[in-house]
Formats: C-alpha cells, structure tokens, sequence
C-alpha cells in the first residue's frame, strides 16, 4: 500500500455502549496500537486511562498565561505608580498593592481564558471542517447512542488483514474502512 494511501484512511468500528468502548481502547492499548481514537456522544470516565493518553498539557498553558498575567499587570501598576508617575495620593505609598489586586486579578483571569480557549484549540488541532468518520452514515448515531472506535491506517501496528479481525474480535461490528 502506498504511503500517501494511508494518510487518509480509517477502519471505523461499532461497539456495544460504554463497557464495549472501554473494553476495546484497553484492548486496542495492550495490542500495541497508538493512533485509534474512540468516540462517544457523551464524556466517558475512565476513557483516557483505557486509550493510554498521558496527562494534557493545557493545565500548564493556563497557569504559564495566568503567571504572566499576575506579574505583568502587577509590575505594569507597580511601574506606573511608583517609577513612572509617582504621586502621593492620601498619604499612601508608592507601592500600594492593596489598590492593584482588582486589576491584576482581571488581567490573570483575561489571560487564562485565552490561554484556555486557543489552547485548546491548538491542542485538539481545530477547527477541523472534516474528518474521514464523517463519511460513514452509521458514524451519525455518535450523537445520540452510538459507540464508535478508529483505527489509522498509519499506525505501525496496522496490517489490513489482521487489523479487521483483531477488532471483530474486541467486540467491534459493522467495520468500515473510510477515505477522504
């Protein structure tokens, strides 16, 4: 099979709800396989530890941005109030932290969000207009009861004879091998 064949392909599997779909990722991970990916028309506890996938990377995008955020904005004010421009207002003193927390905590909260939405973004490789299960016709129920796991045609564990068989054999039913 040619190499620009299998960037476009997926054998796509139907399971039985959510023990099925849980069955198959952790027989899926313990057969050696690294890019299939299952999908469900709701959340499903205990999915990511079934399929193998380590700990997001986004917790630690938020709390780099919020940092940034946090220190910025106080040493912005800081700067402001007492390098820059500094005024005696009241009898406080230059460095008046107390008055700086609304705006600093604004600004954290402004660059978290950011930070949250184009991460994910970026981590989940979006906006995606397409994707191969979206062809299958059976792939439609996802959104209201179906259960489905894909396998790639790249994973260096892929054979297409064995590959087939392997996830009739996990409870898999209605294969379809999808191009686009």
């Amino acid at each position: 099979m040619a190499k620009e064949d299998k960037t476009t392909k997926i054998i796509l599997g139907e399971v039985e709800g959510v023990s099925g779909l849980l069955k198959a990722a952790r027989s899926l991970r313990d057969g050696g396989f690294k890019q299939f990916d299952c999908y469900s028309p709701f959340p499903v506890h205990g999915l990511n530890e079934a399929m193998g996938l380590k700990r997001s990377k986004l917790g630690f995008i938020v709390g780099t941005f919020a940092a940034i955020g946090l220190g910025g904005a106080y040493f912005m004010q800081y700067w402001m109030s007492s390098v820059d421009y500094p005024l005696i207002i009241s009898g406080k003193p230059f460095n008046s932290y107390q008055a700086f927390m609304p705006v600093t905590f604004a600004v954290t909260v402004l660059l978290s969000a950011f930070a949250t939405f184009f991460g994910m973004l970026a981590l989940n490789k979006l906006p995606r207009h397409h994707h191969q299960a979206f062809l299958s016709e059976r792939f439609e129920r996802v959104t209201d009861e179906g259960f489905f796991v894909g396998v790639k045609f790249t994973d260096p564990k892929f054979d297409p004879d064995k590959t087939p068989e392997y996830l009739k054999s996990i409870g898999c039913r209605n294969l379809e091998v999808l191009e686009g």
